[in-house]
């Protein structure tokens, strides 16, 4: 099979790029032919206005990219084209020239973009669902929730709203993946075809193998956003500081999450590590804490990850958080954003190693059921048939 992977990548890169990244050396390793048309937001230059609204025109209809895209499909045509992130610089345009074109569509929703200007569903410290039933998002631009810009936000609302009159969500994609059953239904209750929409969750190109010991730190990996619940993380270890914590991430946190490390010396900052590296410090961690308050978190990278080197979570019994880790099975949940409660089962964790053990290996098993590449493959490969199908 010929698959056509499109993805605008981030300046910083995250989550979405290395599921883009795995697929395909997924597909790669079971001998598919895989193209890319990608872009990078490192072409966007930040300042001047008539250039934000020349950007804003493109993140609703990207002439240039379709025409790109028109080309590539001339030369090369695809059995699948598969979309990852299309936003700024790709945009809903490319649905256009691949329908035109008769060819399968598939989109991953990495977050809830098609709902949410800010892509997070995350507002003043708590959850907001305002837009996900409007066609124009106007609180999202009210409350400036796209980098605090009500102009930024704004752009990204006309082009939700653009594209929802148009009804290109229902009309021009063939498939969608999610990785939750949570997300599912929340993109059903959406308005998006539920036929159309599969759960597929992520995993791990390679098994880093399970830990030989307990650790002897608390960790937490992800990006240092409030969303993410870093600011009860924090809170949590003003009490439990007896525990130590290392912290991996970057984000708009990360000179607050500095300085608390620069007076907490149980807190230490981990720099940005191979994948390798990466693997050891997990293995080395007595369990790894996701905090996350973002009601619309599409999935949890680090989580199988974790699970994969046999350590359990501690995580906020929340959306994708509840859904990936059992509660007294693979490891501990906590009420969200209450950083007392967190701070208790913290606590309790390091004292009870020997029931953290067990549920470290159970962690194990459940990765060896879900998230491994022998499992994922067979799964994508139907959706891209079920695409196939549609289309036909």
């Amino acid at each position: 099979m010929r698959v056509l992977q499109v993805h605008n990548h981030y300046c910083q890169p995250g989550g979405e790029e290395e599921v883009y990244l795995r697929e395909k050396e997924l597909l790669r390793s079971a001998n598919h032919e895989v193209l890319e048309y990608t872009r990078h937001n490192d072409e966007i230059a930040e300042s001047g206005f008539l250039r934000q609204i020349k950007l804003g025109l493109q993140s609703v209809w990207a002439s240039g990219s379709a025409d790109s895209l028109r080309s590539l499909l001339g030369s090369k045509r695809p059995d699948v084209i598969h979309f990852h992130n299309i936003f700024p610089l790709i945009s809903p345009a490319a649905y256009y020239v691949c329908h035109d074109e008769s060819i399968p569509t598939v989109q991953s929703l990495h977050n809830p973009r098609l709902l949410c200007p800010a892509a997070t569903c995350h507002r003043e410290g708590g959850a907001c669902e305002e837009c996900t039933d409007k066609v124009v998002a106007w609180p999202g631009v009210v409350h400036a929730c796209y980098h605090k810009s009500h102009f930024q936000t704004a752009v990204i609302a006309g082009m939700l709203a653009t594209h929802r009159l148009m009804k290109t969500w229902q009309r021009r994609i063939d498939a969608y993946i999610v990785f939750t059953d949570f997300f599912r239904q929340k993109f059903i209750a959406a308005g998006l075809p539920a036929e159309r929409i599969f759960l597929k969750p992520h995993f791990l190109t390679t098994d880093p193998g399970i830990r030989k010991q307990s650790g002897d730190y608390a960790l937490f990996i992800g990006r240092l956003a409030p969303e993410k619940g870093v600011t009860t993380l924090l809170s949590a270890w003003k009490t439990v500081s007896h525990v130590p914590l290392w912290i991996r991430g970057e984000g708009p946190m990360e000179d607050s999450v500095r300085l608390f490390a620069e007076d907490n010396p149980s807190v230490r900052l981990l720099p940005r590590l191979s994948q390798k590296e990466l693997f050891d410090v997990i293995k080395g961690a007595r369990f790894l804490v996701w905090p996350s308050e973002g009601y619309y978190e599409s999935f949890g990278l680090a989580a199988i990850e974790a699970f994969a080197c046999g350590v359990p979570l501690i995580a906020s019994g929340l959306g994708a958080m509840k859904e990936i880790v059992a509660d007294g099975r693979t490891g501990l949940h906590f009420m969200p954003g209450n950083a007392m409660d967190l701070a208790e089962k913290v606590d309790w964790a390091w004292t009870h190693p020997k029931q953290m053990d067990v549920m470290g290996h159970l962690a194990r098993a459940e990765y060896e059921a879900k998230y491994t590449a022998e499992q994922n493959y067979p799964r994508l490969m139907e959706i891209y048939k079920q695409a196939q199908r549609a289309r036909a």
